[in-house]
């Protein structure tokens, strides 16, 4: 191995153990007395200071208003979950904030996330604009990866089957990246119950279908059975991981850290086998790598919002489009390298 791969291998570990203290460390969790009495305040009497809070409706004529606003909501409207107590809540974290903020203190947490200004009916703007640019680069991304392998590069005459052998396993992995951000996207512009639990379980899927690519191309297996016998367990363990958070608790901590060690398992491979192989795309692979692994740092840091809208995961989302780019970029690559290899072992 050359001191240059070497250095790129020694930068990678670095990260890696870097992303594992941020998420060991990481801790949420907000108790002020002044934001829970304005809170308590508003659900009473319906407004804010001189601000009256749609959403609540405040007793009349001794008669206790016993639904709230969002009750009375159209169907195709109660999907945001703004209610009296969020949007009590919302308004009494900024205004909490622009205290602080004039006291020169820094933001704080309320109910283990980072105060964020909306725009219109998207809680996250920033956020759920660069997960849809990302949805759109993971598609953009297969598809010219089914296009190449369908239409450009030559198939089996008997069978019209691509010669590449992880065809099917890229097209899944697609398919289950798109769906990933999708569900981002949607968190971003809408956090409620459903929303969240969706974002993190796709992610989940996600990332653990990733380790089995991960596993199976850098190891090269090929027949079914070898396939079955990695692909079985992590599957077991992935779905009892997203069953545990759906129907039992909600453990974000627990999910970061599964998420981040399956994320640097399949990193570390890619890696390994990129530098071993000394595979053309080679370069392509470890500048990815180290791009999610300081993504994987930044999230887990956890930053503090800046000017209202931008965060740590801003830049996280930002920083996966040329990322996701480049990958796709590979895998062509790589279906492109082994067709050819292919052909040549078969005349």
């Amino acid at each position: 191995m050359g001191i240059g791969r070497a250095r790129w291998v020694a930068l990678l570990v670095g990260l890696a153990a870097a992303a594992l203290v941020a998420t060991v460390g990481a801790s949420e969790g907000d108790a002020d007395p002044l934001y829970r009495a304005c809170v308590d305040e508003c659900e009473k009497t319906g407004s804010l200071r001189e601000t009256s809070v749609r959403h609540c409706q405040v007793p009349t004529d001794d008669h206790p208003a016993d639904k709230s606003w969002y009750a009375h909501e159209p169907l195709y409207l109660q999907w945001k979950e703004w209610n009296c107590k969020s949007e009590c809540r919302y308004h009494c974290m900024m205004e909490r904030e622009s205290e602080r903020e004039q006291l020169g203190l820094g933001s704080v947490k309320y109910h283990g996330k980072w105060p964020m200004k909306r725009a219109s009916v998207f809680q996250e703007p920033i956020s759920a604009a660069l997960s849809a640019l990302s949805l759109l680069v993971q598609f953009n991304g297969w598809l010219s990866f089914f296009l190449l392998l369908s239409y450009k590069l030559p198939l089996m005459p008997e069978t019209q089957m691509t010669y590449y052998e992880y065809t099917g396993l890229w097209h899944i992995y697609g398919l289950l990246a798109m769906n990933a951000w999708f569900w981002r996207a949607i968190y971003h512009s809408c956090d409620t119950v459903w929303t969240e639990k969706l974002y993190y379980s796709s992610f989940a899927a996600f990332i653990g279908y990733s380790l089995i690519l991960a596993i199976l191309r850098t190891l090269n297996l090929k027949d079914e059975a070898s396939r079955v016998m990695v692909a079985a367990p992590i599957l077991a363990f992935t779905t009892t991981h997203i069953l545990y958070l759906n129907f039992y608790e909600l453990d974000k901590g627990l999910n970061t850290k599964v998420c981040t060690a399956a994320s640097l398992a399949q990193f570390l491979l890619w890696a390994v086998w990129a530098v071993m192989t000394k595979h053309p795309s080679c370069f392509k692979i470890l500048f990815v790598i180290i791009g999610n692994v300081f993504s994987i740092v930044l999230e887990t840091y956890d930053i503090p919002p800046r000017w209202g809208y931008v965060d740590g995961r801003v830049f996280c989302v930002a920083i996966s489009i040329p990322l996701t780019y480049l990958w796709w970029k590979f895998a062509k690559e790589d279906a492109e390298m082994r067709t050819s290899a292919i052909i040549k072992k078969t005349r």
